[in-house]
């Protein structure tokens, strides 16, 4: 069985929490360990750590497979790579028991795609193990925010393994859903949803939010003031953001800091004396900072109680499509602002084409957003 460990820090040249493969042999897997360095450390090639991550996760997936197939992975063919994918669309995944969607199988074949072409290119091995198809695109379908441009079509490489995807826009919560949530969610996770919900953030940077992070609102009044900004430290990619959130929620999250936060610490010194607090906001119940894991498990279950499909992520989409709304109408009076610019940032996306989705989403769910407007900026922050 293929595993992955992660080194520690102090190793010259390699990243601490660097990433591993080793086969059953508990030997390093080297084309993927030289694969996967590169990605980490060469200038103008390195990503973030999430992203390291993800092909670290797709390439021991890849290697496991190929090692109980018995196969060299030096000598696999376009059709092991279809009966790989094919596998996963047959059988559910081992870790959630569900069907894989198919954009986590179309990732993942790119994964292995990529890493083949990078080998290739480095003489590891002689033939690519698949091909690309010209696809022409008529002008006539939609492409991207930008299509309109091209009226004249275009032609584009396709990866012949890559299955069709369904456009599956987001959807927002409706008011009588976001409520149902909330009074299934259970402190602290509760005023992470109001963040996520207020904001836009993601379970990374709710999870990397710090107590010295939040600020000092005394003297601030909320007709003066009603959204104040905070820079946050760890962001997707790394690029620079502020979010956000209206008075009363920061508010909110000072009395949790000196109440029920410090109560927790205050149990955990009792209970262990060499306990020391985290820096980070938001702590479970044994006094250490939320890993995404536990949040993504807390909000799993908080969605099962109340009956509804979703994970947390879908706060993030309807505050993004209850903001767009909101700076269309500001943008009536203001022409000079560009909602969709403007959404961009605040959201932290790299491209704006990401961002554009929301337009679409937007016109399809037009009455939902209206009614979540004024319980986003009102009941919601406003709760007790």
């Amino acid at each position: 069985m293929t595993i992955i460990i992660r080194t520690l820090a102090g190793i010259a040249g390699i990243p601490a929490g660097f990433p591993i493969l080793l086969n059953d042999g508990m030997a390093i897997i080297e084309p993927a360990f030289a694969f996967l360095l590169e990605i980490a450390t060469v200038p103008g090639r390195s990503h973030s750590r999430d992203t390291l991550r993800t092909y670290a996760e797709h390439l021991h997936d890849w290697f496991d497979s190929l090692e109980q197939s018995g196969l060299d992975w030096r000598e696999v063919s376009e059709e092991t790579i279809a009966a790989y994918r094919n596998r996963m669309l047959e059988q559910p995944s081992p870790h959630t028991g569900r069907p894989y969607a198919r954009t986590t199988i179309n990732d993942r074949v790119r994964s292995v795609c990529r890493f083949y072409d990078w080998s290739h290119r480095r003489g590891w091995v002689a033939e690519l193990p698949f091909h690309a198809a010209d696809i022409r695109i008529s002008p006539g379908r939609r492409q991207s925010f930008l299509a309109h441009v091209d009226q004249h079509g275009t032609t584009t490489s396709a990866n012949v393994l890559t299955v069709a995807e369904y456009e599956n826009l987001p959807r927002p919560l409706r008011v009588d859903q976001l409520k149902l949530l909330f009074a299934n969610i259970e402190p602290p996770y509760r005023l992470m949803a109001e963040w996520a919900l207020a904001t836009g953030l993601r379970r990374m940077e709710l999870c990397a939010i710090e107590v010295a992070q939040i600020p000092d609102i005394a003297g601030l009044d909320a007709a003066d003031h009603p959204l104040v900004g905070v820079p946050l430290s760890v962001t997707k990619g790394d690029r620079p953001r502020t979010v956000y959130p209206p008075l009363r929620l920061v508010d909110r999250t000072h009395w949790y800091i000196g109440e029920e936060r410090a109560a927790l610490i205050r149990q955990c010194r009792r209970a262990f004396p060499h306990y020391r607090p985290s820096t980070a906001l938001f702590l479970n119940s044994r006094g250490a900072s939320i890993s995404r894991a536990r949040l993504t498990a807390a909000f799993a279950a908080a969605f099962q109680a109340a009956g509804l499909d979703g994970s947390l992520h879908w706060l993030r989409h309807t505050f993004a499509m209850t903001m767009l709304v909101r700076l269309q109408a500001h943008a009536v009076a203001k022409p000079e602002i560009n909602p969709l610019k403007v959404l961009q940032v605040l959201l932290g996306h790299s491209s704006i084409q990401t961002t554009a989705i929301y337009l679409r989403c937007v016109d399809l769910h037009g009455r939902e957003i209206a009614e979540s407007l004024d319980y986003l900026y009102g009941a919601v922050v406003d709760a007790p």
